[in-house]
């Protein structure tokens, strides 16, 4: 059985932020892929493993569509480095001028690692530098074609152990988001400001139906959505509602999603982004429905549910709303 390829990226923001502000970006991060890492106080880690499939689209193009959120959302820069762990990532993102993304791929981390100063790796501090220098080790490339023997000889058992699997670029580490999600968000930055209220609909439901395929990937409901419309100037109105009862079904988010967008009244407005975030989750064995006589809404959930599974099986685009239909 062979192991799928792991594409974990790093992100050095390029502003000093608030606790709330760091939130936000983790919101925003969590709408590309929910393995996201807070790396304090200016850095995030994502796991992009799975969410490559539904963007279709290749490891570096999803980080670059993530440095765009970024800019037109938060007006934040972005360097970025992108690998097959979280420490090369994390070296990549080190080692990339400002606005770049510097792909470490799989197979050239050696080439890429062995030139670079031994105090690049991450934990190697003044201490064993110089202990390493002593012996003309000067280098990733030199340590990495040391003996276990002779490097255990250097710096002691437990720390050559850990030096070599870092030297040969090794780090098994996942992405660990620091708690549970406590809501979901879905964000879509228009190509160019955007005045056709048709256009407008559509997004927000081609958002809510994507909220609600989280939602129950996830075995989750959401008793609050909040729609976020960001201007042209930069400018943003923002509009929240408690659902009729938590959900995950996509139709009863869409309603709702789009009654709040009604309320807004856009129709001469630049729109360049939406943002639809579901709060106050709970497990979906948490849910309750009112009960219907109407048959319609049973034929609707199966639907939906044969619909996911259509999904999983051949990707994101298998089967979408008729009304989001190219």
């Amino acid at each position: 059985m062979t192991t799928r390829q792991r594409h974990i990226a790093h992100l050095h923001l390029h502003a000093s932020l608030s606790e709330d502000q760091y939130d936000d970006i983790i919101e925003l991060m969590s709408g590309v892929t929910p393995h996201v890492q807070a790396i304090p106080p200016n850095a995030v880690q994502l796991d992009l493993t799975s969410a490559l499939r539904y963007f279709d689209l290749s490891p570096y193009d999803v980080v670059q569509l993530t440095k765009l959120r970024l800019k037109l959302l938060y007006d934040i820069d972005s360097n970025a480095g992108l690998a097959n762990n979280r420490m090369l990532a994390a070296m990549a993102a080190d080692a990339s001028a400002p606005g770049d993304t510097t792909w470490v791929r799989e197979g050239q981390a050696a080439a890429w690692l062995y030139p670079r100063p031994v105090t690049a790796l991450p934990g190697i501090g003044r201490a064993t530098a110089e202990t390493l220098n002593r012996y003309g080790l000067h280098t990733i490339g030199q340590v990495a074609d040391l003996s276990a023997a002779t490097l255990q000889r250097l710096l002691g058992a437990g720390s050559a152990r850990l030096l070599a699997e870092r030297a040969r670029g090794h780090d098994s580490r996942p992405v660990t988001p620091s708690e549970p999600a406590a809501h979901l968000v879905a964000d879509l930055v228009l190509e160019r400001d955007c005045l056709d209220p048709a256009r407008h609909h559509r997004a927000v439901l081609g958002l809510a139906d994507h909220i609600g395929q989280r939602l129950r990937g996830e075995s989750q409901i959401a008793n609050r959505l909040t729609l976020t419309v960001r201007y042209a100037d930069r400018s943003s109105t923002t509009r929240t509602r408690t659902l009729p009862e938590a959900t995950n079904h996509s139709p009863a988010l869409a309603a709702t999603a789009l009654e709040l967008l009604t309320t807004l009244g856009l129709q001469r407005a630049r729109v360049r982004a939406f943002v639809i975030r579901a709060d106050d989750l709970l497990p979906a064995n948490h849910a309750y429905r009112q009960l219907s006589l109407d048959p319609g809404d049973a034929r609707a959930r199966a639907a939906e549910a044969a619909a996911d599974r259509a999904r999983r099986r051949f990707g994101p685009e298998a089967v979408r709303p008729a009304a989001l239909a190219d």
